[in-house]
């Protein structure tokens, strides 16, 4: 069954999922942190790097009150030693800055190497139900978007934490050790400044998760036109997915301003409160009883120190911007990487003969619909069974029972006498090669598409049996490269016809004992019917066969015709058989043959 019809039958079945209660803050924030073990030198030589760098905010006001005191003392000395103190401290800042910025751009990179694979590898063994319920866009959006606003959370912030935090607790200490009560006037400020803080945070918070679905919707839109760009082009969809488009990225736009707006307003409220307690500090400095206590040189360096922290302060404001931004991507990450992933019960490896058994199957979605009742199905090894029927009959549900995409609700299916949750998913789905109606191919070689994923061991001699049995060697060798050739993404580059030869051959070269067909000649030119029917005939002795016909003059030589209706079997038997019953059968050929 192709993917495209799966996923419209869960999509129009399965309920609303509950709202998952998102952790607190502190705790997806110490998850993140978790990632950074592994380069916890790099995290030294960041800190280190930025000690040096902050050390060098107290030099510069000590610098000026060196140069201050040597004009005044008229030390010539002094003065001329001033460019070589300069020279130096700028070179050491240059090597602190360095270290700083480049082991932290290391752990930075790490990190979102680190969570993009663990993301990825997390699709791979998530069931089909997940992607059922999440459009294509929103779960690219997590792997692309999300993850490089998680290291806002970890890294960046963290950098900007440690360079400006340890700038400001560096100038505060050299402020009380030169005044300590003047200094303590700047202590006055600290409360409401948190109060603007803490109310920011959740304002970024609330603002980065609209931000994050908007541009999962962005990236879903793109998606579907760059997918469906044919029909697009053929219905005159233009001017619908440009307004489509338009919309929802307007609402991104409108949440990346309210963010501006957030930050506009806090980060100069912050800098006015720092402003008041500095002007304050000032004006008391300025008194003569304070003013006679020290020399120009100290007081200078004083003020110089006072006016250094306002930089470091606005930026550390700033990070909560983005530490916010980083939390609620990592929120949105870590859901994904919580998902329940396909659980695999069995325990047995056999090797099958294709002998089939379902015993009473029935199988009911979340919102209670039934897609199968009480169907009951010997097929024996070796024997081509084809199942027809009207639409939402049950027979791509069924398919989806044996590669267990699909699990029971009532009843049993065996493989030769096995319960197929007995059997490990890696054994049962080796076992069964499948050919969809909606052909997917991979944006690499012609090759490289036949022996896929497990079949990349087979020779080359083995592919090209393959594709010669599914009448596509012919085409692959007028290709510029043959077998080595591109074929682009999805195989645009290919008609409809080769697309789908190709996925025959892949099927062919896997040689399983199960083979299901699921409309694989509904693509095809009747010539390349006729011949591909030939082959399908051969390569199905010997293999149990399950033929998805609507056409039902294709499976007229199968052993047996299950007719279904209402999730249930209401005819079986052969071609001819069915026609003299004069029931549903023969009424669907008659329409057919019209």
């Amino acid at each position: 069954m192709s993917q495209s019809r799966l996923s419209h039958t869960h999509n129009n079945k399965a309920k609303a999922q509950p709202e998952r209660v998102a952790p607190p803050k502190h705790k997806t924030l110490l998850r993140l942190l978790r990632y950074l073990k592994p380069y916890w030198w790099a995290l030294l030589l960041t800190v280190l790097g930025f000690a040096i760098n902050a050390a060098t905010e107290i030099w510069i006001a000590k610098l000026l009150q060196y140069i201050t005191d040597a004009i005044n003392q008229n030390d010539q000395a002094k003065q001329n030693l001033f460019p070589l103190l300069i020279i130096g401290l700028f070179f050491v800042r240059g090597v602190g800055s360095f270290l700083g910025n480049y082991y932290s751009a290391l752990v930075s990179r790490n990190l979102v190497y680190e969570l993009r694979v663990e993301v990825f590898n997390k699709l791979l063994r998530l069931p089909s139900s997940f992607y059922l319920a999440n459009p294509a866009g929103t779960i690219s959006s997590k792997l692309i978007f999300d993850v490089e606003q998680v290291t806002a959370a970890s890294t960046d912030s963290m950098k900007t934490v440690l360079r400006d935090g340890l700038t400001v607790v560096a100038l505060i200490g050299f402020l009380l050790y030169s005044n300590w009560r003047l200094t303590l006037i700047l202590f006055l400020v600290l409360p409401p400044i948190l109060w603007l803080i803490r109310i920011a945070s959740k304002r970024y918070l609330k603002l980065s998760k609209g931000i994050q679905q908007t541009m999962g919707d962005v990236s879903h839109i793109t998606n579907e036109v760059i997918g469906g760009y044919q029909v697009v082009k053929n219905y005159g969809g233009q001017a619908y997915e440009s307004k489509r488009f338009d919309k929802t990225s307007k609402k991104n736009l409108r949440q990346g301003m309210k963010v501006v707006v957030t930050n506009s307003i806090n980060t100069p409220a912050v800098q006015l409160l720092m402003a008041m307690a500095m002007s304050v500090v000032v004006w008391l400095a300025l008194r003569p009883q304070v003013i006679n206590n020290i020399s120009a040189g100290e007081f200078i360096s004083y003020i110089a120190a006072a006016g250094l922290l306002s930089k470091p302060v606005r930026s550390l404001t700033d990070v909560n911007q983005k530490l916010q931004k980083g939390i609620a991507a990592g929120e949105s990450i870590f859901a994904l990487i919580d998902e329940p992933e396909e659980q695999d019960t069995g325990t047995l490896n056999p090797k099958l003969s294709g002998a089939l058994r379902l015993d009473k199957v029935g199988l009911v979605y979340p919102d209670s619909t039934v897609a199968l009742q009480d169907f009951s199905l010997d097929i024996k090894a070796g024997e081509t069974v084809a199942l027809v029927g009207r639409s939402g009959a049950g027979k791509s549900s069924l398919v989806n029972l044996l590669t267990r995409t699909l699990a029971t609700s009532s009843g049993q299916i065996t493989m030769d006498g096995m319960p197929i949750e007995e059997i490990t998913l890696e054994s049962l789905r080796s076992q069964i090669a499948m050919v969809n109606q909606q052909v997917v191919l991979f944006n690499t070689s012609v090759f490289e598409n036949i022996a896929y994923g497990s079949l990349a061991t087979k020779s080359q001699a083995e592919v090209e049996r393959a594709a010669k049995d599914a009448f596509a060697h012919e085409f692959i060798m007028k290709m510029p490269q043959g077998y080595q050739s591109q074929i682009g993404a999805e195989g645009l580059q290919l008609s409809g016809g080769q697309r789908q030869r190709l996925s025959i051959a892949r099927a062919l070269l896997k040689d399983a004992p199960i083979l299901i067909l699921d409309e694989a000649t509904s693509a095809l030119d009747n010539e390349s019917e006729y011949y591909i029917q030939q082959a399908l005939d051969n390569v199905m002795k010997d293999r149990t066969t399950l033929v998805i016909a609507h056409r039902l003059t294709t499976i007229e030589s199968a052993d047996r015709i299950a007719v279904m209706d209402g999730g249930r079997i209401v005819e079986i038997g052969t071609h001819d058989s069915l026609l003299q019953q004069q029931g549903y059968y023969a009424q669907m050929y008659e329409r057919d043959f019209e």
